[in-house]
């Protein structure tokens, strides 16, 4: 099949794929006569393991290396659970990180509760304060804010 076909198959942009295999994420296809790539079965399964990995928030380079796994499959895992735990953590400490924005996002939310003029606005004053470097109810202490 040549890249449209296997972007069709499989719901993805012909430019993330040419992008995939250059970074070396999808193996090469054969080239016809004209030059067009011709795309396989093993392509497509490919691009959807590369797509599932991706949906999980892996980087290109643990996706990477799960694919040096798949054309190795003698190497241990030990490696895999291990990129495995380290993307719980991120996932972890992201989650943490977003509850933590949502905190003062609501704090900054409440300081308008009623409809006013813009010059009034606790929460454009509160955005202002902390633009002047003060402090606000989303960041209590300046310095907190990066």
């Amino acid at each position: 099949m040549r890249i449209g076909e296997l972007a069709k198959h499989s719901s993805c942009d012909v430019e993330t794929i040419r992008y995939y295999e250059r970074e070396g994420l999808l193996d090469a296809p054969q080239r016809e006569d004209n030059g067009y790539r011709r795309y396989g079965d093993g392509h497509l399964l490919q691009l959807n393991f590369v797509r599932h990995c991706r949906s999980l928030g892996m980087s290109l380079s643990d996706v990477r290396r799960l694919r040096d796994f798949e054309r190795d499959p003698t190497l241990a895992c030990d490696d895999i659970n291990s990129l495995l735990d380290r993307q719980i953590e991120q996932i972890h400490a992201q989650r943490v990180a977003l509850e933590a924005l949502e905190g003062q996002l609501r704090a900054l939310r409440h300081t308008c509760d009623q409809p006013h003029p813009a010059s009034e606005c606790g929460i454009l004053q509160n955005l202002q304060q902390a633009a002047a470097g003060a402090a606000c109810e989303c960041h209590p202490h300046p310095e907190s804010h990066a």
